[in-house]
């Protein structure tokens, strides 16, 4: 199968796995919320769902963090290509045991409750943005 069908059809997957239909215009607007660049037209995510193109390699990471799946299994497929793991022991470390719980029942939940979750979560950060980090001040001595 051409690699390009094959993203495709992978692409259209994990939208469908995130409870989004894979039309080009729900790709779209979804992509362009998240990716901070030159925004991508309706013609361009078509082509993508299409099997004609694949995304530059920024582009494969922010439909990756969004669709919630890893970057090279949406580029390759679960079997494909070569894997590189990064440890994720650290973040996994800093997560007390009542967080990791939230996180659980976070994605027990159906894909349109997460939706709403991560709206609230989104506005509370918004209305409350984390404080700076406090800088060392130089001493002329």
């Amino acid at each position: 199968m051409n690699e390009k069908i094959a993203f495709a059809e992978r692409l259209a997957a994990a939208m469908r796995a995130a409870g989004y239909e894979p039309r080009p215009a729900i790709l779209e607007r979804e992509f362009n919320l998240r990716y901070w660049g030159k925004p991508v037209t309706l013609q361009g995510v078509r082509r993508w769902l299409c099997g004609e193109t694949l995304p530059q390699q920024e582009k494969l990471q922010v439909l990756a963090e969004w669709l919630g799946i890893e970057p090279q299994v949406l580029r390759f497929g679960e079997g494909g290509g070569y894997r590189i793991s990064e440890p994720r022991g650290a973040w996994d470390a800093s997560v007390s045991a009542e967080e990791r719980l939230v996180l659980q029942r976070y994605l027990a939940l159906p894909v349109a409750q997460r939706k709403v979750v991560a709206q609230v979560i989104e506005a509370f950060s918004q209305a409350h943005p984390p404080a700076p980090e406090p800088t060392a001040k130089l001493r002329d001595d």
